[in-house]
């Protein structure tokens, strides 16, 4: 994203920070995107953005970030509680019918405010928490896997996306809120404890370790659209690399993902869920 589009006719914010990631990889997908103008900003100065009069330049938000937590604390990750100035905005901008959405990672973002992951659909644990009440472990994590995803439903997120594709990315074992959701994608991958690895023996240094770590099975929901408050919301799951940023159906997901959540027909359908 090295130059400004002036011409562009839908202008997007970017989101990123609190993950490591290809920068130059990760921005290449909004290079290509025809007719957008993608302005990435970082945690936490992107906070200010949500402020409703400064987030009206943008048509949707897309989240690619990781805040709220500190992976460098003793007991890492401490959490760190949003900014209630952040909330209020994030809030109001859910009230007025903003476009959203996340990828990826971002499931994992602001631990300790438990709205946020009713606003994203889900929730992915680096530590054993509460989710909804209920006591679980860490969630699970596996990098590189080639699996096959299979379209669910008719919408237009799904516009010229084969209804099977195959992509090599990382799958999460985590929580998805399937009350409040409305799937679009599932994966063919056995989201089981055996197939994954321990997100906290991975903070704390063990990779690929699965010891002592227990996880009840998993929905293989991948990819899904719902509503909070009057905004459209869509979540994706891929995105952890390269390989998947130059998968064209999730090139195509993705693009499809910020022309709904940005349209009236979104808006309005958002607002109907809501009454």
């Amino acid at each position: 994203m090295s130059f400004i589009n002036y011409r562009a006719g839908k202008k997007i914010l970017v989101m990123s920070k609190g993950h490591p990631f290809n920068r130059e990889d990760f921005f290449s997908l909004f290079d290509s995107m025809e007719g957008i103008d993608a302005c990435a900003v970082e945690q936490p100065a992107c906070q200010h953005l949500f402020k409703p009069a400064l987030a009206s330049d943008y048509a949707a938000f897309v989240f690619y970030d990781m805040p709220g937590m500190d992976f460098m604390a003793g007991d890492a990750p401490a959490y760190i509680e949003p900014p209630e100035s952040f909330k209020k905005d994030f809030l109001a901008l859910l009230e007025a019918g903003h476009g959203f959405v996340f990828l990826h990672h971002s499931i994992a973002a602001w631990p300790a405010w438990p709205e946020y992951a009713e606003i994203v659909g889900g929730k992915f644990l680096y530590k054993a928490d509460s989710v909804r009440g209920q006591a679980f472990s860490d969630s699970g994590y596996r990098h590189e896997v080639s699996h096959t995803v299979t379209a669910l439903a008719e919408h237009p997120v799904l516009n010229n996306v084969p209804r099977q594709f195959t992509i090599t990315d990382e799958l999460y074992l985590a929580h998805v809120f399937e009350d409040t959701i409305t799937p679009l994608l599932a994966s063919d991958y056995g989201y089981v404890e055996e197939n994954f690895y321990s997100a906290q023996e991975a903070v704390q240094g063990r990779l690929y370790s699965r010891q002592g770590w227990h996880h009840p099975p998993g929905p293989n929901r991948v990819g899904w659209v719902k509503s909070y408050r009057n905004s459209p919301i869509v979540y994706l799951q891929c995105g952890d690399s390269k390989a998947a940023y130059d998968n064209p159906a999730f090139q195509t997901l993705l693009r499809n993902a910020i022309d709904w959540v940005s349209s009236d027909d979104a808006k309005s359908w958002a607002r109907q869920q809501t009454s």
